[in-house]
């Protein structure tokens, strides 16, 4: 146990981080070939899903606990929510 966190919960949030960092490790090379305003959006994006594979190492650690690992994703999709909402961004068709 890493402070009160049993290992099982530990182990899942450690997955999930590293499921996250798959993700964006496979959608960054993609932001090079994009025009200015959809790699900023991108890279925004992937910034946010970096912040909640953060979050859940900080959890895994003892650092925060579930309540606070819950607030911050809640805080994550909706940041998220918002960017895929953005009227202003052009829809991506390729």
């Amino acid at each position: 146990m890493v402070g009160n966190l049993p290992v099982l919960r530990r182990r899942r949030a450690l997955r999930a981080a590293r499921m996250l960092d798959e993700v964006v490790d496979t959608q960054l090379p993609f932001l090079a070939s994009f025009d200015e305003q959809r790699r900023r959006r991108s890279a925004t994006y992937l910034a946010e899903l970096v912040k909640l594979a953060r979050d859940y190492r900080y959890y895994a650690n003892g650092w925060i606990d579930a309540k606070e690992l819950e607030r911050r994703g809640q805080d994550a999709m909706a940041a998220l929510t918002r960017l895929r909402e953005d009227t202003s961004a052009r829809p991506v068709t390729d």
